[in-house]
């Protein structure tokens, strides 16, 4: 009876020290002690070493990092105005930057993020030019640009045809070539409202295709698209870049084509009253989730012909977009559904929305600069009138001596980017919002410092 009492102890004493041991493995080791992790180890301790590099809240460091120190380690890269090591050192004489469009601010959503988002790539990944159905678009990542797309309810993807690209921009001359006339005598107007994304005439300019010649001003065209003879290409911008509006075409009738740039239609931005339905849309991931470097967009097509002369100029462009771009573009999308939306949509609204009541706050104490008006609208995502949050500031400057806005600013280390980069009059000049918090900091400081020299002196 001992003996068997013994064995029964034994046997209990065994299966505790089991159990001990399992709990332990899975507390210090973790999901690598239970899936058995070999190759990803190196790279997942190299990504977090990097990762975990301080930099004084003002800048990070990254695993592609051009500059090393000593070790050979990646060390920091620093936001504007800031230096030194750790980017601790502030340079009080630094000129701001407010010029580009770099979408640092949802940054802090994607530290919040960064496992449910980190990606590890196996050196043997996608080593062909296409994937195993013969195509250069994931057939996976086409599913859940669709499913993005009805959880935000910004735009019908119900028997429509989607076209990948290197951003929006690549996708802006695949449609201009779709949509133009094969008749090389007689070349294609390509027109947009003022003022309009700069990148459509220089893009247009720089092809020098006999198919077709950018014409500026849509306005100019409205009563010429009656004229059976006449194609034109309107590119129309809602939400616009510079100034936020939401923009219908201008021209209409059967000569009239239009691409629809919706970069900008996200809760982030706009309201989303109802869902986009033109016949070509071009959306991209930079401005939707802040990934610009990841180049990746997609244009939304109605006619079959027309997505066909699309994937043809992606095709022979560039053999369609880099697969370890749709790789990351597939990982982040995940992200961003996970929820229905709500978390980035809600944490990018109201950033935008505090930068953009502050900002407006501080202007408002003057009455040298002016700021554009957006009429408030329902969103159907936020099940609310919301506030404004463009990503951008269109600023005026009402002196009459102020012809040049821009020059204005840079008298107060504020460097913007000029009217006429638009088609508009120097007179105004545009304001990135959508940068870091540093950057948006110092720009209200650089303007109220502006504005206070201003109250000191007769307007």
């Amino acid at each position: 009876m001992e003996k068997k009492n013994m064995s029964i102890y034994v046997a209990c004493l065994v299966s505790s020290m089991v159990l001990n041991l399992f709990f332990i493995a899975n507390l210090y080791v973790g999901e690598d002690w239970k899936l058995g992790l070999s190759w990803s180890k190196k790279a997942a301790a190299e990504a977090e070493a990097v990762a975990a590099i301080s930099c004084s809240g003002h800048g990070r460091a990254y695993l592609d990092g051009v500059v090393l120190n000593e070790k050979g380690s990646p060390v920091c890269e620093c936001n504007s105005c800031y230096g030194g090591p750790d980017c601790s050192e502030f340079s009080p004489a630094c000129a701001v930057n407010a010029e580009s469009g770099d979408p640092y601010f949802l940054e802090p959503f994607w530290r919040q993020h960064a496992a449910s988002s980190a990606l590890v790539v196996a050196g043997w990944h996608r080593m062909g030019y296409s994937y195993s159905d013969h195509t250069y678009i994931c057939q996976e990542l086409e599913r859940h640009v669709r499913i993005l797309h009805s959880v935000v309810g910004n735009a019908v993807t119900a028997g429509r045809y989607i076209v990948f690209g290197a951003g929006s921009t690549q996708l802006l001359n695949a449609a201009v070539n779709a949509l133009s006339s094969d008749d090389s005598s007689m070349s294609t107007p390509i027109v947009a409202s003022i003022p309009y994304y700069p990148v459509y005439k220089m893009q247009t300019d720089i092809f020098q295709s006999t198919n077709f010649k950018f014409e500026g001003d849509a306005s100019l065209w409205k009563n010429r698209t009656a004229d059976a003879t006449v194609n034109v290409i309107e590119f129309v911008t809602s939400p616009n870049n510079p100034d936020g509006q939401p923009n219908k075409a201008v021209l209409s009738g059967p000569n009239a084509k239009a691409i629809h740039d919706h970069a900008y239609y996200w809760p982030h931005f706009s309201a989303i009253p109802t869902p986009a339905d033109e016949d070509v849309m071009l959306f991209t991931i930079s401005k939707l989730t802040g990934h610009a470097s990841t180049r990746f967009g997609w244009a939304i097509i109605k006619d079959k012909a027309v997505y066909e002369r699309m994937i043809l100029y992606m095709n022979l462009n560039t053999y369609g977009v880099s697969r370890d771009s749709q790789l990351r573009a597939l990982k982040l999308l995940k992200v961003v559904i996970e929820g229905g939306g709500r978390e980035i949509f809600e944490f990018g609204y109201k950033t935008m929305r505090d930068r953009w009541q502050k900002l407006n706050e501080t202007l408002s104490k003057s009455k040298r600069f002016s700021l554009q008006k957006i009429t408030p609208q329902y969103c159907s995502f936020l099940h609310e009138v919301r506030e404004s949050s463009p990503a951008y500031a269109w600023v005026k400057c009402e002196r009459e001596e102020d012809r040049d806005c821009n020059a204005v600013l840079q008298g107060a280390n504020i460097n913007g980017r000029e009217g006429s980069k638009f088609a508009a009059e120097d007179r105004y000049v545009r304001l990135s919002l959508i940068r870091s918090q540093d950057d948006f900091d110092l720009l209200l400081q650089r303007l109220n410092k502006l504005l206070g020299e201003e109250g000191a002196k007769p307007l």
